[in-house]
């Protein structure tokens, strides 16, 4: 009989996060973080016991559970120097600009990033009060609070809270593309706004990539000329990151224009029931 962690799987032909109900929530139950967000993890079981459809506010779909990959050299979360995430004011919408003693802004083509978080362990359920962390390089290419020009300011980072239906949105600039990566976005996701205190509670750490076509219109701009030629040197199938499978859950979509800015989304699903095995590395 097939076994998950010491436990007969209930349904033994069948994929871990396909084992029904009963199954999911004793897995839950079983970690630590998720039981610091018990009271959201019940709501969202409840909503699954209960029928919550594709019609439901609070329903989202996926269509699978994010790759977990590095967090790179540049977190900011504690788990490598600097703490973003224990500053009064990481908490918001618009990451354009440093808070607290900084005061610098990140310039370039407007961004809005939409993710939305669903619980594959909770039927993929939306993951409502989930607590979203993003981070992402500047338009010359540049790390805030790690790259030299700009280790005094905390701009493009930031946190938002998932939504009813598990959606956050952040307002930012076009990151570049440097040398070696495509482009992309770090986030991290966690049981909530409490669990941020420690980068060992993300549930999930992932990266957005970014089309090709719009990151070829945005990089003829002005501030983005580097990005031209190391754009030019890499492929999203042969990156370290998201090469595995071409970024098949991880390409996000985007509209808009330069003028205007481009709006980008992904759905992210995540699995509460499984260890994250990301975080860390040498990737940027």
């Amino acid at each position: 009989m097939p076994t998950y962690r010491g436990r007969a799987l209930p349904r033994p032909h069948e994929d871990v996060v396909d084992q029904g109900l009963g199954f999911d929530m004793a897995t839950m139950v079983g970690r630590r973080r998720v039981l610091r967000a018990l009271g959201l993890g019940t709501v969202a079981v409840g909503l699954a016991a209960c029928g919550a459809g594709a019609g439901s506010a609070t329903a989202t779909t996926s269509t699978g559970e994010v790759p977990d990959e590095t967090a790179g050299p540049y977190p900011g979360d504690g788990s490598n120097g600097p703490d973003v995430l224990s500053e009064s004011g990481v908490v918001r919408s618009d990451i354009r600009s440093s808070f607290g003693s900084s005061s610098g802004t990140a310039e370039g083509v407007p961004m809005t990033l939409d993710l939305t978080i669903s619980d594959l362990a909770a039927g993929g359920s939306a993951f409502a009060g989930a607590a979203v962390y993003v981070w992402h390089c500047s338009r010359e290419g540049g790390y805030s609070l790690y790259s030299e020009g700009v280790e005094d300011q905390n701009f493009l980072r930031g946190v938002q809270i998932a939504d009813a239906s598990g959606k956050v949105r952040f307002t930012s600039i076009f990151p570049a593309c440097y040398a070696g990566r495509w482009p992309h976005v770090h986030f991290e996701v966690y049981p909530d706004e409490a669990a941020i205190a420690d980068a060992a509670n993300a549930v999930a750490t992932s990266q957005v990539a970014l089309p090709q076509d719009v990151c070829e219109v945005v990089y003829a701009e002005p501030g983005y000329e580097d990005s031209v030629g190391n754009l030019a040197d890499v492929s999203l199938s042969g990156d370290n990151v998201f090469g595995d499978d071409g970024g098949a859950l991880q390409l996000a979509t985007a509209t808009g224009d330069v003028t205007a800015g481009y709006a980008v989304s992904l759905a992210v699903g995540v699995d509460t029931g499984t260890e994250p095995s990301g975080g860390g590395g040498p990737s940027r």
